[in-house]
């Protein structure tokens, strides 16, 4: 399993450093087409009201073996209910992976939404499968808040648990966007259809890049703590057949020592 794990990472990190590029690409398009644009209202994905219900999207995984790769981001965001409820907010839960869905289930939350069977190697469907179900969630205002808990890759051996807002679709994704935007863009743009109707089209689609980042990254930590798990328990395991090879080694010695004793004793009381 360490083996296996160990190549799948790889893969994982390849797919990441592929996708990179096209995800700050779409956020210099997003800010420069927010710059252009008349009005942003009417954008249902930038919209912000008063929030009653917030919905925590948690990325686990389906299979265990991992460490405390599931548990840290459940901890987290069991902890992030409480804070909200101690608002006086509901607490909506989305989740993908089955150790997340199986958790909730046992606790009896309310699930909104839930995604399994490919969180060791997701793919841009699955992104959109889950934006698809937030937008019809946000935009039906049965969440007026939507937050997502994942494990951000690192390295192997660290995995960051992460706290992010995915809508509304906060004001310095546009900020950050701009900043780079005005250092790798040069010249006037023409828009055409009108930079409104571009921006509709963008925003959902920022969403999916966002939701596939983050599965991404909570692929590639999957491997990684699983790889590093693995290694600990062979380590762990290689201890434990020393500790209780020694421990056998010893009884049997003393059993042979006893046997002895027992041979000698008789001898000499034959011969008295």
């Amino acid at each position: 399993m360490e083996l296996v794990a160990a190549a799948k990472l790889r893969r994982a990190q390849l797919r990441i450093e592929a996708m990179r590029p096209y995800a700050d690409r779409m956020l210099e398009l997003m800010a420069q087409t927010a710059r252009a644009s008349s009005s942003l209202r009417g954008l249902s994905l930038l919209e912000r009201r008063e929030e009653r219900t917030v919905g925590i999207l948690t990325i686990t995984a389906d299979r265990g073996l991992a460490g405390a790769f599931n548990a840290q981001i459940l901890r987290r965001g069991f902890a992030l209910a409480r804070e909200l409820e101690a608002e006086g907010k509901t607490v909506s839960w989305l989740v993908t992976g089955k150790k997340g869905r199986s958790t909730l289930n046992f606790r009896r939350k309310p699930v909104a939404g839930e995604w399994v069977d490919f969180t060791d190697r997701p793919a841009y469907a699955d992104a959109q499968a889950i934006a698809h179900r937030l937008t019809e969630l946000y935009e039906a205002q049965d969440l007026d808040r939507v937050i997502v808990v994942y494990n951000a890759y690192v390295s192997p051996l660290v995995q960051r648990v992460t706290v992010r807002d995915l809508l509304p679709i906060p004001d310095e994704v546009l900020a950050q966007g701009e900043q780079e935007e005005q250092s790798t863009l040069r010249g006037d743009t023409i828009f055409e259809p009108e930079p409104e109707e571009i921006l509709a089209r963008l925003l959902p689609t920022y969403l999916e890049t966002e939701l596939y980042r983050a599965l991404l990254e909570s692929a590639a930590s999957e491997h990684g703590a699983r790889m590093t798990a693995m290694r600990n328990a062979s380590k762990n395991a290689g201890e434990l057949i020393d500790r209780l090879t020694l421990a056998m080694n010893r009884a049997r010695q003393a059993e042979i020592t006893q046997e002895i004793l027992e041979v000698v004793a008789g001898a000499d009381a034959l011969t008295a």
